[in-house]
């Protein structure tokens, strides 16, 4: 086992390579520590590399690129330097003839919510002993290192420990440096910065252009607060800005991301006239521990990974950040027009993180959050929502090649060496695909199978043959491929993905059989069937749910443990999610 992780690539951010403190997870029934086990008793599935490799490589999606006469297998439009030119889903224009919507879009989910989730996955996977630890336990008594939603990600150490990340130790410090939206100002500013690198509390908050500009929406939200309370401590500030950020996992993420049926099984009072969490207490029927939570390895290598599926190939960041239709070089539209990919091998195209980048590509957050419009299919100019991509079994074709394990070209440019046709180049020893990541990592944390899991919450599996592999789409999904395909041996010998699955697959698979299922019953015509909301299913929307709000129930210091009737205070008509969050942080 140890001499195939040296072989694909062992470093890396908890999102996208190893979990930190993980790497070792124990076998026993009985073992708690910062990781450990939601279904201790079940048996780890096994698998060939060479069938995950495969199963890896079939869930990139194909690169969306400029074909010959615009056919699906036409030759390869390249431009002067002879890579290919990549292209995008059309927006639609005043007086311009109608375009259809992408058909992979997920019209449950704007976009804002897959980094959103990545935000809580970097705070829940938080290392450095954390300002809460300090405050709770200031000798350092016990060890106070266990997952809560508490922006760890946010505040580091605090003040005490890291003062040149605040201002009069009760303000976040943030760079001189506007970012614009196009030629338009706004109020944003870039984090603060050393060289390149961002001055944060994690890292990874600064692994893409929008993450990166996510903490800063944190950071200005808290720093709102601080003016809201002049008077209070820092550590009253902090809990109200924590408390704020819980009450969006409980009451806005995870109602989108596993539907509030699901939310409210598991906290009954929250759908109970009068409810009361002391007389109706929480269901979380597979997520238990002795004295702290802990990490479930099924959360933070499989379920949890859920939302790479959701990532879309481009993104518009403004409708002031434009390009032409028809691209000057080439002579042609290419859709593009002023959007950038989330990740590419050079600069100017990509999202790519870990360094500044154009001042000019401020977010517009409207374009992510239903701040103004909501999510329509009907709507498809520069102006909307922006929905995520559905839960499937598919990866949007940037994400097979990670910045962090691809070449870097010399000097800081954070241009990557590029192949033939565009695409970047895996570092030597590391696999940059993050399908094929998944799946290894995976079976290194020697996972159950996605059935076993079913089985044991009382579930009837899916069968093999509807596990597809490819995009929840019309038109694609019936003669996609079952996951038996990618397991087969020599002749005679049993499938290595028989009744085996790997959990993070079934997951996706899972979400994508439900909306297979609800196309079928659905009158209308593709575009209708293409637009159904996508959610997880019964086992990892349970894992998902249960584990967000188990950290919640178990943590001390969350409103749902010390006053578990509080009300945001910047609620508007009672509501309060991320569209609250923003507009109250300055940036909307």
């Amino acid at each position: 086992m140890a001499n195939r992780l040296s072989a694909w690539g062992r470093t890396g951010s908890g999102f996208h390579g190893s979990l930190r403190g993980a790497d070792a997870p124990r076998r026993s029934d009985t073992f708690e520590g910062r990781f450990g086990r939601m279904f201790r008793t079940l048996p780890a599935a096994n698998y060939s590399t060479e069938h995950l490799m495969a199963l890896g490589e079939a869930m990139k999606a194909e690169p969306e690129i400029m074909r010959k006469d615009d056919l699906p297998k036409g030759e390869a439009l390249r431009d002067p330097q002879g890579r290919m030119i990549p292209k995008a889903t059309k927006e639609q224009e005043p007086g311009k003839p109608k375009v259809d919507p992408d058909d992979e879009e997920n019209y449950g989910i704007p976009a804002g919510y897959t980094y959103l989730g990545q935000f809580i996955d970097h705070d829940i996977t938080f290392d450095p002993m954390s300002s809460l630890m300090q405050q709770n336990d200031p000798e350092a008594l016990i060890d106070f290192r266990t997952p809560r939603l508490d922006l760890d990600n946010l505040y580091g150490r605090g003040p005490a420990d890291q003062p040149y990340m605040y201002v009069q130790d009760k303000m976040f410090r943030l760079s001189e440096r506007a970012l614009t939206r196009g030629p338009v100002a706004s109020k944003a500013l870039d984090l603060q910065r050393l060289g390149d690198r961002a001055v944060i509390g994690d890292k990874r908050n600064d692994e893409n252009v929008i993450v990166s500009q996510l903490q800063g929406v944190f950071l200005n939200f808290h720093n709102a607060v601080v003016q809201d309370m002049p008077a209070a401590e820092f550590e009253t500030v902090q809990r109200s800005v924590r408390w704020h950020y819980q009450w969006i996992v409980l009451h806005d993420f995870l109602p989108r991301m596993v539907g509030q049926k699901m939310v409210d099984a598991i906290l009954p009072h929250l759908s109970a006239k009068n409810g009361n969490l002391q007389d109706q207490p929480p269901n979380l029927n597979y997520f238990k521990w002795r004295n702290e939570p802990f990490m479930p390895i099924e959360f933070a290598a499989a379920a949890y990974r859920f939302g790479h599926s959701m990532v879309r190939p481009i993104y518009r960041l403004s409708q002031e950040l434009t390009g032409p239709s028809i691209d000057p070089d080439l002579g042609f539209d290419t859709g593009v027009s002023g959007r950038k990919f989330i990740f590419a091998a050079l600069r100017n195209r990509g999202l790519n993180g870990f360094e500044s980048f154009p001042s000019d590509w401020g977010i517009d957050w409207s374009l992510f959050f239903e701040l103004g419009h909501k999510l329509d299919p009907a709507r498809l100019g520069p102006d909307r929502v922006q929905p995520s991509y559905k839960i499937d079994t598919s990866l949007v074709n940037p994400l097979a090649f990670l910045p962090e394990f691809s070449q870097k070209r010399p000097g800081r440019s954070n241009d990557l060496v590029a192949d033939k046709d565009g695409f970047p180049v895996p570092m030597s020893g590391h696999i940059s695909n993050l399908a094929t990541r998944n799946l290894l990592r995976g079976h290194d944390m020697r996972l159950p199978s996605g059935q076993a899991v079913a089985r044991y919450m009382g579930l009837e599996p899916i069968p093999d043959a509807e596990l597809k592999v490819g995009k929840a789409i019309m038109g694609d999904f019936a003669k996609n491929p079952s996951i038996l395909e990618f397991g087969k041996g020599s002749p005679g010998a049993p499938n290595g993905f028989s009744d085996n699955a790997p959990l993070w697959f079934y997951v996706l698979a899972e979400a994508q059989d439900a909306w297979a299922k609800a196309a079928g019953k659905t009158a209308g015509n593709d575009i209708a069937k293409n637009a159904i909301p996508v959610t997880l299913g019964p086992v990892g929307g349970r894992i998902v749910a249960e584990v967000l709000i188990g950290l919640l129930v178990g943590d001390s210091t969350s409103f749902l443990r010390q006053d578990p009737t509080w009300k945001p205070k910047y609620s508007t008509n009672g509501k309060f999610g991320m569209p609250e969050l923003i507009r109250k942080s300055g940036l909307a």
